[in-house]
């Protein structure tokens, strides 16, 4: 593994996981004014494999870029992205409470599918990998929805939910990888890692 990484996420719960596997890292923040959010765009027709994939690269020419502008030091950069899947419906952030409340609605009692992508690169050499996951959730009440809304979790969450949080209480079962449902997938992350960066690393 590297000595150390740029982070290009602002997810304390990206940052959290990083410790958790001892990867050193420094933030590598949007400059100011910089749209990160319009890079998360859905095109019609796409899957939702193909979306999270194709951010996730957006995000990393987005970085690669910043560090170029800012004159840093080169070394690997990491960026991911999450989406929630129903089928072929994707479910990104939520734009309000009552979006997160039709998303969360359409997702209780269904079983559906957590999307992490990950890439790390540098100017040079890039790596990616995809982790996917199935969430089972438990049918919601109106009274426990609304509990849930009023504790303002699903903000800036994609499905409206974060699995280490309040809405655990609904998830009945899961299938692949905790850490890729909370947002970087530490078994595929690490293997990226692993690999020979060279002298720019």
């Amino acid at each position: 593994m590297p000595d150390w990484i740029y982070l290009s996420s602002q997810s304390p719960r990206r940052q959290s996981l990083l410790n958790q596997i001892g990867q050193k890292f420094r933030l590598l923040e949007p400059d100011f004014g910089e749209d990160v959010e319009s890079l998360e765009t859905f095109r019609a027709g796409e899957t939702p494999q193909q979306y999270v994939q194709r951010v996730t690269q957006l995000k990393l020419d987005a970085a690669l870029g910043r560090l170029k502008r800012r004159g840093l030091t080169v070394a690997p950069i990491l960026c991911a992205d999450t989406t929630v899947a129903l089928g072929h419906e994707i479910f990104g952030k939520p734009k309000d409470r009552q979006h997160a409340r039709q998303i969360l609605h359409a997702l209780g009692g269904q079983s559906h599918l957590v999307l992490t992508a990950v890439s790390v690169g540098t100017a040079h050499v890039q790596r990616h990998a995809l982790s996917v996951s199935r969430v089972q959730f438990g049918p919601w009440t109106d009274a426990g929805l609304e509990t849930y809304l009023d504790h303002g979790e699903w903000a800036g969450k994609a499905g409206a939910y974060a699995i280490q949080g309040l809405a655990a209480a609904h998830i009945a079962h899961i299938d692949g990888s905790y850490s890729g449902i909370m947002g970087l997938p530490l078994y595929e992350t690490a293997q990226l890692l692993r690999e020979p960066w060279g002298d720019e690393a």
